[in-house]
């Protein structure tokens, strides 16, 4: 297809797919003439990419080519798909890759999840995030954080089962950003029904206007 079918095809401006292309965020299409090229399923599914990027996780370009860097061999290898999840993580979820102290609470909660002890940016936060706990006087004692461990492997699982069932890489990534992006919000917003919930069952429900 060419450049005007490309855009109508994906929804995405002619200016922007030249944009794209200009700044290596797309790859050229095939040459048929020295002013025109062709294009198929791969800039589609590229360009769905981007924008699902950009408009539903609200990533900029430099944070978008950081993840479509780390995506190179990541069909092939399981250490560089390893390498791309993590950094979707990182970007999605703003993580600081700073090392952290490491808490003793958060150890006994690996070591009773069974989860592996290896540092990441997402250890890290866990341990900063207790510490803050901890130093404010708000520590969660283990049998919360064992709660919160089943409650997140269980969400994780399901979230990873998605994931790792897309065989193309551009549905992988996208999948992997919206799943951290969208469905973590969905996770806060359900517990904070939960909460409602409980309220209201121990407290009984807002006064009644019998006006």
């Amino acid at each position: 297809m060419r450049l005007g079918e490309l855009s109508e095809a994906t929804g995405v401006s002619p200016a922007s797919i030249k944009f794209y292309l200009r700044s290596g965020l797309l790859a050229a299409g095939d040459p048929i003439h020295p002013t025109r090229a062709d294009y198929g399923d791969r800039h589609v599914r590229r360009l769905a990419l981007i924008q699902g990027l950009r408009s539903v996780v609200g990533l900029g370009l430099d944070d978008i080519r950081r993840i479509l860097d780390a995506a190179i061999g990541a069909d092939d290898s399981p250490a560089q798909r390893l390498m791309l999840l993590r950094t979707v993580q990182h970007v999605v979820l703003g993580l600081d890759g700073s090392p952290a102290e490491p808490s003793p609470s958060v150890d006994g909660l690996v070591q009773a999840m069974g989860w592996p002890g290896d540092p990441s940016e997402a250890r890290f936060a866990v341990d900063r995030h207790v510490a803050a706990m901890e130093a404010a006087g708000i520590a969660p004692g283990a049998d919360v954080l064992a709660a919160y461990g089943r409650a997140a492997d269980a969400i994780a699982e399901a979230q990873l089962t998605v994931t790792h069932a897309r065989d193309d890489l551009e549905d992988v990534i996208l999948t992997a950003a919206i799943g951290m992006h969208m469905h973590n919000q969905l996770i806060l917003k359900i517990v904070a029904l939960a909460q409602a919930s409980h309220s209201i069952r121990r407290y009984g429900g807002p006064p009644r206007d019998d006006g």
